[in-house]
């Protein structure tokens, strides 16, 4: 009885986190109409406006009801010349959101590499923890196959065997949370020929190998097989 309670809840928690938009909350509709001054700019990208407002006295780090800084405003919208300028003009790039999201983590999650590349240029680093989980921008995007993203966070120093609350590293992320399909593949890939262990196991014992081995994701199986036996 007590292993198929703990395969309900282990079933309820996958389907959670398989909405990973489920815990950012980008701004709706409504707050975009009532933002004013930075927030307003960073929504629309306005660079020249952003930094004429900060030249006039406006706090680049000002938070709104969610704690959003007009620079996560800047990410959600994908704005790069606007993340550049609140930077410049003082912006911690490393701020974390009401749900502990950096601007890098919310990228990682949009999949938008090119405003990525900005994020880390401008100083976010990629070993911040964020998310409710206690993770990192990699596991974020190792969840959800961003392979693309997932090597530019390897390139930036992000911590390849980090193990969130949840008892799961990247790896294992790619593996539980993925679908075993090209993207997810490619994304264990970067993962293993970066370093990534593969022998740290779950919370209940299985290692990558046998997790990935327990949903038939073939491919993967055999990566795992030689990166363990190296």
């Amino acid at each position: 009885m007590q292993f198929l309670i703990r395969r309900v809840i282990v079933a309820a928690l996958l389907a959670l986190l398989a909405t990973p938009l489920a815990a950012q909350t980008p701004p709706d509709a409504s707050e975009l109409r009532r933002y004013s001054g930075l927030h307003r700019a960073a929504a629309r990208g306005d660079a020249a406006e952003i930094l004429r407002l900060i030249a006039q006295g406006a706090n680049p780090d000002a938070t709104e009801s969610n704690r959003r800084t007009p620079l996560h405003v800047a990410a959600f919208a994908s704005k790069p010349e606007a993340i550049r300028a609140l930077v410049k003009g003082g912006a911690n790039p490393n701020t974390l959101d009401a749900q502990g999201y950096d601007i890098v983590t919310i990228l990682a999650v949009k999949d938008d590499v090119e405003t990525l590349k900005v994020a880390l240029d401008v100083g976010t680093s990629a070993r911040n923890i964020t998310s409710p989980w206690d993770g990192t921008a990699l596991i974020a995007a190792a969840h959800l196959g961003h392979d693309g993203v997932v090597r530019e966070l390897i390139r930036a120093g992000a911590p390849l065997d980090h193990v969130n609350t949840l008892g799961w590293t990247a790896v294992i992320e790619a593996v539980v949370l993925g679908n075993g399909g090209r993207r997810h593949v490619e994304t264990l890939r970067a993962l293993v020929e970066a370093g990534a262990s593969v022998k740290i196991a779950d919370r209940q014992g299985r290692t990558p190998r046998m997790l990935a081995l327990e949903r038939g994701y073939g491919e993967m199986v055999s990566m795992l097989e030689r990166a363990e036996a190296r």
